[in-house]
């Protein structure tokens, strides 16, 4: 029985040393420490242990009790071997070493994939090694170059801008691409310059797409052409650069005042201009001039001077050789006939609110304001009744009564002129010291109302009056004492 005993103590002592020496320390520790805990726990002495045969005896010194009774310590020795802890220590051991198996396939499985990514990484040097030796030497590469060649495309592109007719949306987008190709160059002269051949690339397709719009810039575009007084395009498109005509014959100090061209439907080729400055309050319309011809205006040669008292406001206009404007200090409009130097009629606009209390946005005292187009003779005001919004009425040129009424939504402070064109109101707005924006539309044939975005350049700061004529479909323009004009691009 004893062999045995210590052949189980054995065997336990080789499997324990062979898993202390393998890679899975960390799954077997704890078994190990297990079982220790196990042995070192303390042994009762039981009845049967005192039948087994002890191995050593010792005489010892006893002593009498009160009684008289003898009594003396035996100390046996611990010679019993614990079997069923042996057996749970081999079952401990059986599955240590079956943990130990199933640790040691995944050690060699990683072996394998270990081996595996060596090789890649050994073909991956290979592949740039080659690319080294044989592609573009990444250092030569001349970035300054590409930066230069940037350059000249964003020179173009700035140059296309400032001379495409109509919308330049495309060129734009081509302008912003350059920006975003600039970032990327400087971003990669210090990090992936790998890409380098891949922004050559993007050069080449800006270059050619420049290269159309160069093309086609150098065609000659017609606007499409729509006879004087019809309304058969689709409304406005675009507005050309501000042409200059000359200050205005009363001089710097005459900021405020209108000028345009008569439109007579009976005969719209005739050749007719009116200036009318206000005086230096910018208030009174006291005098305003009769040209016959365009170089008359530019000559100072007036047809007639005439003088009123008074006007008010820069809201006066020349219809077939009518001159209309509102009254002084009142809520009339008046009609004047230029050629008997006389009023014809004044009569007061229903409902009208005046005294400056809804002027444009940076003109004052232009409470009612005069427009033409194709379909005749507009004004344009506010009323307490729409809460100071653009109200539009269609006039009767000869009486003067109120034909038709249109509120819009629009409120009149914050719109800095307006003009009429084919039955459409369009109203500007300030966005600069040199820059307007057409940015509001009313349809008075449909009631519908839109916002566009059409900019108008200035010369100076504040647009005192706008004037569409018919005969021509051009804009006029008085802007601080200098009289401005338009070219207008229709749409199809």
């Amino acid at each position: 029985m004893k062999r045995i005993q210590v052949a189980l103590l054995l065997l336990m002592l080789s499997v324990i040393t062979q898993a202390s020496t393998t890679e899975t320390t960390s799954n077997v520790s704890p078994l190990i420490d297990t079982t220790l805990q196990y042995l070192n726990q303390p042994r009762e002495t039981t009845a049967s242990h005192l039948h087994m045969t002890p191995e050593l005896f010792a005489n010892v010194s006893g002593s009498l009790d009160d009684r008289g009774n003898c009594q003396c310590s035996v100390y046996l020795p611990d010679t019993t071997f614990p079997v069923q802890k042996a057996e749970q220590l081999q079952v401990i051991a059986t599955t240590l070493v079956e943990k130990f198996e199933s640790e040691l396939s995944l050690v060699k499985e990683y072996s394998k994939r270990i081996e595996l990514y060596q090789q890649k990484i050994l073909n991956l040097t290979i592949r740039v090694e080659h690319m080294e030796k044989t592609s573009v030497s990444y250092t030569e590469l001349d970035f300054q170059l590409l930066k230069v060649e940037i350059s000249d495309l964003d020179r173009l592109v700035t140059q296309l801008k400032s001379t495409v007719v109509g919308s330049n949306v495309i060129v734009d987008q081509i302008y912003l691409e350059i920006r975003n190709l600039t970032i990327l160059v400087n971003e990669l002269e210090s990090l992936d310059k790998n890409n380098i051949l891949s922004i050559r690339r993007q050069i080449v397709s800006l270059q050619n797409r420049l290269k159309e719009c160069e093309e086609s810039r150098n065609q000659t575009t017609v606007p499409p052409y729509f006879p004087p007084g019809s309304c058969i395009h689709g409304g406005l498109l675009n507005v050309s650069q501000p042409y200059v005509v000359k200050l205005n014959w009363r001089g710097s100090s005459y900021k405020y005042g209108s000028w345009g061209r008569d439109y007579s439907p009976s005969d719209p080729e005739q050749e007719v201009y009116w200036v009318a400055p206000l005086n230096t309050d910018g208030r009174y319309l006291e005098y305003f001039r009769i040209y016959k011809t365009f170089d008359d205006l530019l000559l100072f040669k007036p047809t007639y001077e005439r003088r009123i008292t008074y006007g008010q406001g820069s809201g006066a206009a020349l219809y077939n050789n009518f001159m209309y404007y509102h009254a002084h200090s009142s809520s009339n409009i008046a009609m004047y006939d230029i050629a008997n130097n006389k009023i014809l009629l004044s009569k007061t606009l229903p409902d009208v609110a005046v005294g400056n209390r809804f002027s444009y946005a940076g003109v004052s005292w232009q409470d009612i304001d005069f427009a033409v187009d194709e379909n005749g003779l507009w004004v344009l005001y506010s009323t307490e009744t729409n809460m100071g919004n653009i109200v539009i009425s269609k006039l009767n040129e000869t009486t003067l009564d109120v034909i038709n009424t249109w509120q819009t939504r629009q409120y009149k402070p914050s719109v800095s002129n307006a003009f009429m064109v084919c039955g459409v109101l369009y109203a500007t707005r300030t966005l600069s010291t040199r820059k307007e924006e057409i940015f509001y539309m009313y349809d008075t044939s449909t009631g519908q109302e839109g916002h566009v975005s059409i900019i108008m350049d200035k010369k100076l700061d504040t647009i005192q009056g706008i004037s569409y004529s018919p005969t021509d479909q051009k804009l006029y323009v008085y802007n601080d004492g200098y009289l401005l004009r338009y070219d207008i691009t229709f749409q199809h």
